[in-house]
């Protein structure tokens, strides 16, 4: 009978108390998860670690044995009950896969195990020496992140690099150079610094000479090879060792940060094979970027070395906190600005968030900057590709066209964000996600040949927004600097508006072309099954067009100086318009249009360039794109595949403004059967272990009795299960007919009768509860800011029903006119 029910019980569907609509494990092989890959992964919760709450609960108000036993005939005849087992169980306490943590009974086990730190503290040497190493793990926990992110985001960056570049040549000094590596050496001129002798194409490679048709469609070929190598290794790697390794990562970041459980997200095979196929991905040529995949990245770093410290490692609710500072940390080395990324963090992606973590967010994203300062992936001293010095200050008047760049920025987040859900609802409703290989395979050839004719899309899209930053000085060779020259105008370092010349021209319609790629392209590349980051294809997007703006803005100054708009500030022969700013502004505005980022994007975008002057620019874009596309869409990219996903996360930001009670939400509902509830001191093993088979719930209410349904507490049906189980085994007497009892006391039994189990030590004495008038407004509110499981519903004092977290998410998607179905595991 045991063995049934714990057979039962690990094929039970997770949330909520009532059966799911689909198997588990039909979920997991319709899923990222393989039933191999993931198996031996380090865990962010489940019955494989042990999370025993040894160190969580004091001895004081609670036994804590998982059960004990009463023998008619011993102790006297009294009905006091011995311990069976001084320590708990292993297991008990803890969460299975696709479960939704328990906030509330975390922070107090948190709470206990620190009241018990402190008192022992003052008995002896040792235990001071352990109460303060105890408070000084979360800031060792924080450096070893912060040093492991920032060297793994160091080795992506150079490999990167070096690959990007292999697609079009090799370094005969040194295989392992790139380009820019390769030719440090040189002696060639300035102006001829990217043709150096050391550094040979594949043409001249294999034909001996560069020039010529034949050498060009060598040239050709050799990127596409090169391209859907990198490609089909990487999705063949994630296919093969670790599913949970494609896509961003941030919507399942947010979802796990929230309480949710998927196990194997954060682990080690996922860690390993993310940081390999994350560079073959960039270097294949995709549209896609490295910054979203490494916050997933410092997340599993930051996950495997909670599992060093004890109070980490059993403890969810502590572990997300840890999790957060990660995520802090990932996007301080992703681009490369620490502040920026505890604000992305505080912003985006954390649902709880206290001080303590906003200071250890700051040290751990401070320590990954540091160590990626260290290694110098770049070369240039710098944490950052991007970093530009403008030499002029913008004028107010053009607040207008940042304006516009903001307006264009809503508009293509919100057109994105549409398209590519539309995009991915269609990989996952029909055959096209059977075959994630050849999908990568077709758009990774169709982006390489498009790619390849056009200068600005065969480079690396990190290189393309640092030319279109970039400001035009003299020694500028790129065809964007390409204007007319008059040197006697020129007054230092700064270059007056000029005239376009032909080079120019030639970049615009070049650029044109670029952005019409990159703006379709990206809809099909973002959500496949290799890791994309969306930072960098939004920001070339906006990059693009800003800097086609600026360029037609400053000509329009050039040749038309006497006009009222330009009359006041820029006179002929000035330096008045900075194209590169444009560029800046609409890579910001497109960036938020698509993720609804304000705040932590300006602070990311200044720390990206070094602008400091130019934050207002950035502010009026960023805030303009957010209204525009908020306008069209609620919702940002991250929180539009969640919702696709049906991952369980309930949105802090979102208003309720229904006029529902607790009683319509609640089950069950009328002509329902009644609801499943487990006596206190009157039902047997057998009853026990029939309702657990019979049903499908993840806890169950106590009550003193049937008839009075006066509510006791709550218990887990992982905890009962294991207690029942281990019970069975190592206890002696405990048989189907002997009674359960949640009491502190129970009667004394007649000698005849079989042993007692006692299971109070996992009981819940303090479960939440509302009234059935409660509106579902303060109801949800409760289930955001405490992060409940689940709430109990009474009436007069009387168990009435129960609400989950999931039925408050079908009720929102109800009223929304979703489908309330689609709310777990669409």
């Amino acid at each position: 009978m045991a063995s049934r029910s714990r057979e039962r019980w690990v094929r039970q569907e997770p949330l909520g108390l009532e059966a799911l609509a689909m198997d588990q494990k039909g979920y997991r092989r319709g899923s990222f998860q393989s039933s191999t890959s993931d198996e031996d992964m380090l865990e962010i919760a489940g019955a494989s670690l042990d999370f025993s709450m040894a160190d969580d609960d004091p001895p004081l108000d609670r036994e804590m044995g998982g059960f004990s036993s009463y023998n008619g005939g011993g102790m006297n005849g009294t009905s006091t009950m011995m311990d069976f087992l001084e320590e708990p169980l292993p297991g008990v306490g803890t969460y299975e896969d696709f479960n939704t943590i328990d906030w509330v009974r975390e922070k107090s086990r948190d709470r206990d195990r620190h009241r018990e730190i402190t008192s022992r503290s003052k008995e002896s040497t040792w235990a001071l020496i352990h109460s303060v190493s105890d408070a000084f793990s979360g800031w060792l926990l924080m450096l070893l992140i912060g040093l492991l992110a920032g060297s793994l985001a160091g080795l992506i960056d150079i490999s990167a690099h070096w690959m990007t570049d292999l697609k079009e040549g090799v370094c005969l000094a040194g295989f392992w150079f790139n380009h820019e590596h390769c030719c440090w050496k040189s002696n060639t001129t300035f102006t001829d610094r990217d043709k150096c002798p050391e550094w040979k194409s594949w043409s001249q490679l294999i034909l001996g000479h560069g020039e010529g048709a034949f050498a060009y469609i060598l040239n050709y070929f050799m990127y596409v090879i090169w391209a859907l190598l990198f490609s089909l290794l990487a999705v063949l790697l994630v296919k093969g060792f670790a599913p949970y390794a494609c896509g961003s990562g941030i919507p399942e970041i947010k979802t796990i940060l929230s309480g949710f459980i998927i196990r194997g997200y954060l682990g080690k095979w996922t860690l390993i094979i993310k940081t390999i196929t994350l560079v073959l991905a960039v270097s294949s040529g995709l549209s896609l970027g490295k910054e979203g995949p490494l916050v997933h990245v410092a997340c599993c770093c930051g996950n495997i070395l909670c599992h060093l410290f004890t109070k980490y490692r059993k403890n969810e609710a502590k572990r997300r906190e840890v999790l957060s500072a990660a995520a802090a940390a990932g996007v301080s080395v992703a681009f490369g600005a620490p502040i920026g990324g505890v604000l992305f963090s505080l912003e985006e992606v954390s649902y709880y968030f206290p001080l303590k973590t906003l200071w250890r967010s700051f040290f751990a994203a401070l320590v990954a900057a540091f160590t990626l300062r260290s290694i110098n992936p770049f070369g240039n001293s710098r944490l950052v590709l991007f970093y530009v010095e403008f030499h002029m200050p913008w004028h107010l008047l053009e607040l207008v066209p940042f304006i516009l760049l903001g307006i264009f920025g809503g508009l293509w987040g919100a057109f994105f964000i549409r398209s590519n859900i539309a995009w991915c609802r269609r990989r996952k409703t029909t055959k096209l996600g059977k075959y994630p290989v050849l999908e990568v395979f077709v758009v990774t050839a169709i982006t390489a040949i498009l790619a390849f004719p056009n200068e600005y899309t065969r480079m690396s899209t990190s290189e393309l927004i640092s030319e279109l930053f970039n400001d035009c000085g003299i020694l500028d060779s790129s065809k964007l600097c390409e204007y007319v020259n008059d040197f006697n105008s020129t007054k230092g370092d700064d270059l007056p508006d000029r005239a376009a010349g032909p080079g120019v021209y030639t970049a615009m319609w070049q650029l044109a072309l670029a952005l019409i790629m990159k703006v379709f392209i990206t809809i099909f590349t973002f959500g496949m099954k290799v890791p994309s980051g969306l930072f960098i294809p939004s920001m070339a997007v906006g990059a693009i067009a800003g800097r086609l703006l600026g360029v037609a803005m400053e000509q329009l100054a050039y040749y038309h100086h006497d006009w009222a708009i330009f009359s006041g500030w820029c006179s002929q022969g000035a330096d008045c318009i900075t194209p590169g700013l444009y560029a800046m502004v609409g890579a910001a505005a497109c960036l938020g249009g698509v993720t609804r980022m304000t705040v932590s994007l300006v602070v990311i975008m200044f720390e990206l360039t070094g602008g400091l002057e130019y934050i207002v620019p950035l502010m009026a874009a960023a805030m303009t794109s957010k209204w525009v596309a908020d306008a069209i869409g609620r919702e940002g990219i991250y929180d539009a595949h969640i919702r696709l996903n049906g991952y369980p996360f309930l949105e802090a930001k979102e208003e309720f403004s229904h006029k529902t009670l607790a009683m319509d939400v609640m089950r069950p509902r009328r002509n329902d059967p009644p609801l499943t509830v487990i006596t206190q001191d009157s039902m047997t093993v057998e009853d026990v272990e029939t309702i657990i088979n019979e049903t499908t719930y993840s806890g169950y209410p106590v009550v003193v009795s049937r008839e009075s349904q006066r509510l006791v507490g709550f218990v887990l049906r992982r905890d009962l299960i294991i207690s029942v189980e281990n019970a069975r085994k190592k206890q002696d007497g405990i048989v189907s007919t002997s009674i359960i009892y949640f009491t502190d006391h129970s009667p004394p039994l007649p000698p005849s009768s079989p042993s007692m189990l006692k299971l109070r030590s996992i009981l819940d004495l303090s479960p939440f509860t509302v009234t059935d008038q409660t509106p579902m407004e303060i109801v949800i509110d409760i289930f955001r800011k405490l992060g409940l499981r689940q709430c109990l519903v009474t009436h007069n004092g009387k168990l009435l029903g129960i609400i989950t977290k999931k039925d408050v998410l079908k009720h929102i998607a109800q009223l929304a006119n979703q489908d309330p179905d689609s709310i777990l595991f669409n």
